[in-house]
Parts: C-alpha cells; sequence; structure tokens
C-alpha cells in the first residue's frame, strides 16, 4: 500500500485525531494507538487497523517509554491541547532534536497560537470560527451545525492526514521532518474556500438559505416522496433543469423562469406536490439514467444495496458484520487495503509492539508488573 513502511505513534483521542489515524492505517502505515492505562473500553470508533499500546503517563516510566516509541517512529500524531506534550517533556522541539526525521503531527481547535489556542471547543464552535456556521441554515432559521463533519472530519482529521502525507513526501527530498500545526478552525475554514473565493461571482448575495446553494432554489433541495422517504435535486444548468422538467411532466411555458428569484417560491410549491404524488423508487425509475441529477437520499440502511454503490464495491463489512464506507480515493496500483478485524481493546498489542520495538520480555514483565504498562491479548481472543 502508498504508506507502506510508515510507523505512526497516535496518542489517543476522540473523532478528528482518531480519524486521520485511520486514514493512514486504512493505506498501508503501521499506526499504534498509545491508551491510557485502567480506562476500561476505548471510544475511539475510528480505530480500524490499528493496534494499541496502554502506557501510564503518571510515571516517569512510562514517559521515558513512550519517549523512546517516538523516537522510534515516522509520526507522532497528537490531539492535546497546547502545552500538554511540553509539559511531559514530549515536545516536538525535543523529539525532533533527537529524530530530525520525526514529522509531528498536532491536531487541535484553535491550533497552536493566538488567544484561544489553549481554550476548549467542539465542532461547532470551530465551525462558528471558520466563518462557515454563519452561511448554513435554512432561510428565517438560526444556523446549523450540519453533524459534526465539517470541522472535525474535513477540516480536522482528513487536512491533518494531507499534511502529514505532505511532510513524508518533502521528507524524501530534505531527509528533515517537521512540526504540522493543524487547526480545525482554519481546515473547516479551507475546505470552505469556495464559498470565500466565490462570492465575487454573486453565488452569496442573498441572506443565508436564499441562494442557489443554501437550500434556496428549488431546483437545488430535498423533497419528500409518498412513502416518507426523500430525493435530492441538483439541476442547477439549464439542460438539466430541462430533464427535470420533464421527468416531472411539467411544462416549462407554464412555469416562471428558473432563475426568477421572486417565483421561486412557487417554484418550490409545484414541485413539492409533484415529488409527494410517487414513491422514492418510482422516481428513481423515471430519473435513472437522465442527466436530470435527481437521486435518492439514501439511509445507511439502503446505502449498501444501491446498485452503483454495489458495483463498485464502496461499502465494506468487517468481521462483527458492521458496515462502513470504504476508503477513498481509489489508487489503481496501491490501493488501500483496510483491515476487516474488531477495533482493538486497550491494550491488546503492548507485548507485541514492545517486541518489535526492541525491549525483551524481562523489561516488559517488569513494566507490567509495575503498572508502566498494561497488556489484554488476552482478553481480544476470548
Amino acid at each position: 500500500m502508498a504508506l507502506a513502511g510508515v510507523r505512526v505513534i497516535e496518542l489517543a483521542g476522540l473523532a478528528p485525531a482518531p480519524f486521520c489515524g485511520m486514514i493512514l492505517a486504512d493505506f498501508g502505515a503501521k499506526v499504534i494507538r498509545v491508551d491510557r492505562t485502567k480506562t476500561g473500553m476505548s471510544l475511539d470508533t475510528q480505530a480500524r487497523g490499528k493496534r494499541s499500546v496502554a502506557i501510564n503517563l503518571k510515571t516517569s516510566e512510562g514517559v521515558t517509554l513512550l519517549k523512546k516509541l517516538c523516537l522510534q517512529s515516522d509520526v507522532v500524531l497528537e490531539p492535546y491541547r497546547k502545552g500538554v506534550m511540553e509539559k511531559l517533556g514530549l515536545g516536538p522541539q525535543e523529539l525532533l532534536k533527537e529524530n530530525p526525521r520525526l514529522i509531528y503531527a498536532r491536531l487541535t481547535g484553535y491550533g497552536q497560537s493566538g488567544s484561544y489556542a489553549s481554550a476548549a471547543g467542539h465542532d461547532i464552535n470551530y465551525l462558528a470560527m471558520s466563518g462557515l456556521l454563519s452561511r448554513l441554515g435554512r432561510s428565517g432559521e438560526k444556523p446549523y451545525a450540519p453533524l459534526n463533519l465539517i470541522a472535525d472530519f474535513a477540516g480536522g482529521g482528513l487536512s491533518c492526514a494531507l499534511g502529514i502525507v505532505l511532510a513524508l513526501l518533502e521528507r524524501e527530498r530534505s531527509g528533515r521532518g517537521q512540526i504540522i500545526d493543524a487547526s480545525m478552525v482554519e481546515g473547516a475554514a479551507y475546505v470552505g474556500s469556495f464559498a470565500w473565493k466565490s462570492q465575487s461571482i454573486g453565488m452569496w448575495d442573498r441572506p443565508r438559505g436564499e441562494n442557489m446553494l443554501d437550500s434556496g432554489a428549488p431546483f437545488y433541495d430535498t423533497y419528500q416522496t409518498s412513502d416518507g422517504k426523500y430525493v435530492a435535486v441538483g439541476a442547477i444548468e439549464p439542460q438539466f433543469y430541462t430533464q427535470l422538467l420533464k421527468g416531472l411532466d411539467l411544462d416549462p411555458g407554464s412555469l416562471p423562469p428558473q432563475m426568477s428569484f421572486t417565483d421561486w417560491p412557487e417554484l418550490r410549491r409545484i414541485f413539492t406536490e409533484r415529488f409527494a404524488s410517487k414513491s422514492q423508487e418510482d422516481w428513481s425509475q423515471v430519473f435513472d439514467g437522465t442527466d436530470a441529477c435527481v437521486t435518492p437520499v439514501l439511509s445507511f440502511e439502503q446505502v449498501s444495496s444501491h446498485p452503483h454503490n454495489q458495483e463498485r464495491n464502496s461499502f465494506l463489512t468487517d468481521s462483527n458484520g458492521e458496515e462502513s464506507p470504504r476508503p477513498a480515493p481509489v489508487l489503481s496500483r496501491t490501493p488501500a487495503e483496510p483491515s476487516l478485524s474488531s477495533d482493538p481493546f486497550i491494550g491488546e498489542h503492548t507485548v507485541e509492539v514492545l517486541n518489535e520495538f526492541g525491549f525483551k520480555s524481562e523489561e516488559i514483565e517488569q513494566m507490567m508488573t509495575h503498572g508502566v504498562v498494561e497488556g489484554d491479548a488476552i482478553k481480544a481472543k476470548l
């Protein structure tokens, strides 16, 4: 796989950093998640392909051990607030001094500098600070956050993974590692570059929820069908809009112009009534094979059985029978080969990993006895 041979130390966290680690693991990196001891069950739902080592960082021995793991790795991925790793003596300046090839990725909400650098927050806060939240919402309604996708995962985990891959690529030329300062505020704003850079062409001149792409246009929206399901309509271009009207059996001559803003409410009313007259499946039969840009809004239960997704094997099933998306994008020569095994228990691979890093059995046993590390390989086999 593309990242084969890359060794990653991921400090356990929630959502964004685990997603970043899973991306790297999906594409071949050896990702070792460092969990805390005595924490019970992991909350990492993005643990596919990772291994777990449990280290007690409240002990000096645990900190020393983690430092040895970091210094023998290619990438360190840490999700803590600013200053936490420095207090442990594991900051990037110290580790890079001993291992100049190390790539130290720091994924936080507000970044490593600025007045908010040490502040707590979640996706909705980072999205608000990016400017994008102000643009998300229906007309006349308050702004709303679309799950926690934009800041946590697109602007956070995914952009951090890109930064790591870029740093690995650059290291091939320079032989040197570097520090990645991944801010979810800035990542979210960057993902929204189109919204920023298209303001000058009139894309967002109207209030929130009244523009073409923010649910204002009746030809770019969702509609309920007779069976209580939904279809998505994205017929922006005139040739696509013509096919939309044809599929809906509507006479263009009896309708107001497509781009007449004042008539959009009336067009929406007409479309709403027409879509409510048939089931989602009926409309799929009408529009499949056309360029009307009408598709079913698939539920999680429906998505893997849709013919298109089946043909591309877009979803996979793990050993527990749980479905999830296949890694993307698809590479022609070195595609991702995601693990289908169960996610690791905390400390499941402690002994295995420490052996790989050169620790002897007696050393590992002594660390186990003194509570420096925990191992749970037996539990994992039950």
